[in-house]
């Protein structure tokens, strides 16, 4: 029992060591998931490493023609799903079965999408027309008695979405503030399974 649990445990080293190597050389990774399984610790720790190495990612439920269903099931799996995954839920989900082929190639067509999406270049011009209103709207919570004034912004060259935002006092910026800026910027752009980078800085 100890060599047959030696030889699973190098088993699991080496195919782990793969996967972080197939995942630091995409753009864009396809998290595959049993659907009589959801997701375990080892899917959780996969999704971290890709979030971490600001890859793509595209959730795929496999075999979802073996699970019992009704109208409210999927809803119901995503929203596990979603907790698990969480804090960054903003990742789109398919649910598959290769046995039937159901929703193969949506999975591909998310993919690219998602490539897509993470390659995409906004006009700085665009970025101030649109999100200047919102910061000055809602800006920052005053902290120590001092106001925050986001001035500028602008996308940053990079192989994965970076906004640099340019106010008088960025120390004092917080992470649910960060959070609520980054919301926006997903809902305007879609970038559902895209991470996306934000950086406050001073002017």
């Amino acid at each position: 029992m100890r060599k047959r649990r030696k030889v699973d445990d190098s088993l699991e080293f080496y195919s782990t060591v793969r996967t972080i190597k197939a995942i630091d050389q995409s753009d864009v990774c396809l998290l595959l998931l049993d659907a009589s399984q959801g997701m375990e610790k080892q899917d959780q720790h996969i999704l971290w490493h890709i979030l971490d190495s600001y890859r793509g990612v595209v959730v795929v439920v496999n075999k979802w023609d073996l699970v019992e269903k009704d109208e409210h099931t999927m809803n119901a799996y995503r929203a596990k799903l979603e907790e698990k995954m969480a804090p960054f839920s903003d990742v789109p989900v398919v649910f598959t079965s290769n046995l039937t082929k159901q929703r193969v190639f949506k999975a591909l067509e998310t993919a690219l999408h998602v490539y897509h999406q993470r390659k995409l270049k906004v006009s700085t011009s665009e970025l101030n027309d649109v999100f200047l209103p919102i910061v000055k709207d809602q800006p920052p919570p005053i902290y120590k008695g001092k106001s925050v004034s986001i001035k500028y912004i602008t996308q940053l060259p990079s192989q994965v979405p970076t906004f640099a935002f340019y106010c008088n006092l960025p120390q004092y910026i917080k992470e649910p503030y960060k959070r609520f800026v980054e919301n926006r910027i997903r809902e305007r752009y879609d970038f559902s399974g895209v991470p996306i980078r934000l950086f406050f800085r001073k002017k």
